[in-house]
């Protein structure tokens, strides 16, 4: 008997319940491994070639995704990510491969649709939903990518006209030191070393 129900008979009143553990938020090897239990329920012919297209087509999607889900922080769309391959996919193709084959691609069963025809329904929405999701992570690191080049534009100059950098000798960056009779460091007609070539 845990403490406060101890109490709770003690002075009559009711235990709180404890509250139910938060799931753990899944990791990048749990959406991976996801993908993979999806790809092995389409495998070997076991929905059409119609589904299964449909079905390669978001996994690469999410796959690609999954790496940048950290650009997306606690986002609807990292969520949409994760959802995908953990509840959406799989649950949209295990409703179908429950279902006797024939009757699914043939039985109509909602405004006139076969399974098989919801299901294409259901897969075309997650893929261009994904697609969204994963143009939305490519424009942030475009964006970002945008805005350090404007960065550098402001830091060193055009990049038109080669930038402003100034290569000669400043200020800060003195002219090294030459030995006595040596000519002065510039373009000029290369000279062999002494005691080499020539006459």
């Amino acid at each position: 008997m845990a403490l406060g129900d101890f109490f709770a008979r003690l002075t009559g009143r009711k235990a709180e319940p404890e509250p139910a553990p938060t799931p753990r938020a899944p990791t990048t090897d749990d959406l991976l491994a996801a993908l993979v239990r999806v790809e092995q329920l389409v495998a070997d012919g076991a929905v059409p070639a119609v589904v299964a297209s449909r079905v390669n087509r978001v996994v690469r999607i999410v796959r690609e995704t999954i790496p940048r889900l950290g650009n997306l922080g606690g986002s609807a769309q990292a969520y949409s990510v994760m959802a995908t391959a953990t509840d959406y996919l799989p649950e949209a193709i295990g409703g179908y491969l429950r279902l006797p084959r024939q009757w699914a691609d043939s039985r109509p069963v909602d405004r006139g649709k076969t399974s098989l025809m919801i299901l294409i329904d259901q897969l075309d929405l997650l893929g261009s939903t994904m697609d969204k999701v994963f143009d939305a992570v490519n424009r942030a690191d475009a964006a970002a990518l945008v805005a350090h080049g404007r960065f550098l534009q402001e830091k060193f100059g055009s990049g038109s006209t080669g930038g402003g950098l100034a290569l000669g000798p400043t200020a800060s960056t003195p002219a090294p030191d030459l030995p006595p009779g040596a000519p002065p460091a510039g373009p000029g007609p290369l000279q062999p070393p002494p005691g080499r070539g020539g006459a």
